[in-house]
């Protein structure tokens, strides 16, 4: 039943995934563009800027990849294959609940338990990593902190995952001797004060480029707010897209599972008979 699990979950990942960069391609690809633009007109103010003042600018190479094959091959090749990792993930992680509320709970259906566990992965995955470092579009963040960002947000990520597990396995815990409430809101608020810390403790980072300026005079502007606003809600929307279908898939396919091993084990028993 394992590898049936791995294979609900490869299969979720993929349609997640192809769902996802469709939703991509036509909502977030723009303002990348946009971004895009912004940068390329902003060097060209740099450049003019410095050879007004005597300095001879630095000639960047061109990009390997054209536009096109960057915002179709390449932005669809990276989000499958992102979707289907984390359809692994998720079958990985299934299996192990599973096994143990499966056992414990014999009467529960096992699709919402995918569904608990799509909503509790979203949260710990994206949700709050992306609320302590949301995600901005091309332009905007320094070079030099890429390290530095890049840490920073996987230091998040793995803390907010243990802590989830951590948090599950509280109220998995309490529940017996407290109640399925409040052991699940002692278990959110622990999550929450692990999470606060951590990002607390985190540096920021604030690198949206402001207007260039030439003395008093503002020689280009700085990156548009509205751009940064509408990559954003697109973000989250795309990630719930990606979580809602891999969930729903795989708790459908789980339902099929379900229901051909109820009827071979019919079957069986009708035979024994």
């Amino acid at each position: 039943m394992e590898k049936k699990f791995i294979g609900a979950g490869a299969v979720s990942g993929l349609i997640a995934g192809l769902i996802s960069f469709l939703f991509a391609r036509i909502f977030i690809e723009p303002q990348v563009a946009k971004a895009i633009d912004y940068e390329g007109g902003r060097s060209e103010a740099e450049e003019a800027l410095e050879a007004a003042h005597g300095h001879m600018p630095a000639h960047e190479h061109g990009e390997v990849f054209t536009r096109s094959i960057q915002e179709n091959i390449g932005a669809g090749v990276g989000t499958i294959v992102f979707a289907l990792c984390m359809g692994a993930f998720f079958a990985v992680a299934f299996t192990i609940f599973w096994a143990y509320v499966g056992r414990r709970y014999p009467a529960i259906d096992a699709r919402w338990v995918a569904a608990a566990l799509g909503v509790l992965g979203f949260v710990a995955v994206f949700g709050v990593p992306f609320f302590a470092y949301p995600a901005n579009p091309p332009a905007v963040g320094d070079d030099d902190t890429i390290g530095a960002r890049s840490g920073a947000f996987l230091t998040i990520t793995v803390v907010s995952v243990i802590a989830m597990i951590a948090a599950v396995g509280l109220a998995m815990y309490l529940r017996p001797r407290l109640g399925g409430l409040i052991s699940a809101v002692l278990a959110a608020v622990g999550y929450l004060v692990v999470v606060a810390i951590a990002i607390a403790l985190l540096p920021e980072f604030h690198e949206v480029p402001g207007p260039l300026m030439d003395g008093d005079r503002i020689a280009y502007e700085g990156f548009p707010g509205a751009v940064i606003g509408d990559f954003r809600v697109y973000v989250i929307a795309n990630q719930v897209i990606l979580w809602t279908v891999l969930t729903t898939v795989f708790a459908g396919v789980l339902g099929r599972l379900t229901r051909s091993s109820d009827s071979r084990s019919a079957t069986l028993a009708g035979a024994v008979r």
